[in-house]
């Protein structure tokens, strides 16, 4: 965001989360789908909020938007497909108000160079609020830039601060298909190399974000670290001599925060610092409560 938008306004809306139909229970994607709500708050999973409101007192973790997708316009038919995008303008579009709209049932460019940019033109640019254009298909890197390209050739653009193309704030595109890690970042550097900005483009990912995620995405897992025996604390630790990576630590743990960062290290070496661990569950007791609110100031402390 910053190199080519110059600052992260919106950020929190940058990525939303579509996950909750490619996960493998309700109970995974109200826990996938709270987890993305820590540093996002777009979701279109019901369950994350619900999860929220009862564990961490989060009255509304995540927003969303009217969006369409394929069966509600191609229901209109193809040769109505004009009157399927102004039905969505009529309905939810307005002062203030932002709508999202796929636009590949049938022909993206056509829908872009016929629909949005000529017969509904005067009315994208009038009903108030901001457009969200949805293409579905193709390869994600090449059709993103495509797509904002036909719609500034159609509507405009603008320079930011910082020397790239904006396009007017009634419009903006958003990337659902084929989206992960990987192809956002080939996505923002092809738009880098057009020197189209970021804040053009929104992307909600599927069961990328919230099913392909285990303990070994970041080479997490809990293991015990120490034992008493008697009146002894012994260390417990793993340490295979065929894979070094999954040694794990040993000892009664301490967590410091040291020039910006944090650091585990054993309790003894800690001396006249703090020790940022708490207890928090003891012998089946919840002994302190977070709401989602002193979670998520948790990630920027």
């Amino acid at each position: 965001m910053f190199e080519t938008a110059g600052h992260n306004q919106g950020i929190e809306f940058k990525l939303h989360d579509f996950g909750a139909r490619g996960v493998s229970s309700l109970e995974s994607a109200a826990i996938g789908g709270l987890a993305h709500l820590i540093n996002f708050q777009g979701t279109d999973t019901v369950s994350a909020l619900m999860q929220g409101r009862k564990y961490y007192s989060e009255n509304m973790a995540g927003f969303s938007i009217p969006a369409s997708e394929h069966s509600t316009m191609t229901s209109w038919g193809k040769h109505r497909e004009k009157d399927a995008y102004e039905n969505m303008l009529n309905q939810y579009g307005g002062k203030g108000k932002t709508l999202a709209v796929v636009s590949d049932s049938y022909d993206i460019w056509h829908a872009i160079d016929q629909i949005w940019g000529e017969q509904l033109k005067d009315k994208v640019i009038q009903h108030g609020g901001t457009l969200v254009v949805r293409p579905d298909s193709g390869d994600p890197v090449e059709v993103v830039s495509e797509v904002i390209e036909k719609l500034m050739g159609k509507f405009g653009y603008s320079y930011n601060k910082v020397g790239f193309k904006v396009l007017p704030n009634y419009i903006r595109v958003i990337q659902g298909d084929g989206v992960s890690l990987a192809t956002i970042e080939k996505i923002l550097i092809e738009m880098k190399a057009r020197k189209l900005s970021a804040e053009n483009i929104g992307f909600g990912m599927g069961a990328e974000l919230l099913q392909k995620v285990n303990r070994d995405t970041l080479k997490f897992a809990m293991k015990a670290s120490a034992a008493q025996i008697d009146d002894q604390w012994i260390d417990v630790y793993k340490d295979p001599i065929t894979d070094s990576g999954k040694k794990s630590k040993a000892g009664r743990l301490a967590l410091l925060k040291q020039n910006g960062e944090y650091k585990t290290v054993k309790k003894s070496l800690i001396k006249n610092k703090t020790n940022l661990l708490e207890t928090i569950y003891l012998n089946g007791k919840l002994l302190k409560e977070y709401t989602f609110k002193q979670v998520r100031e948790q990630q920027v402390a």
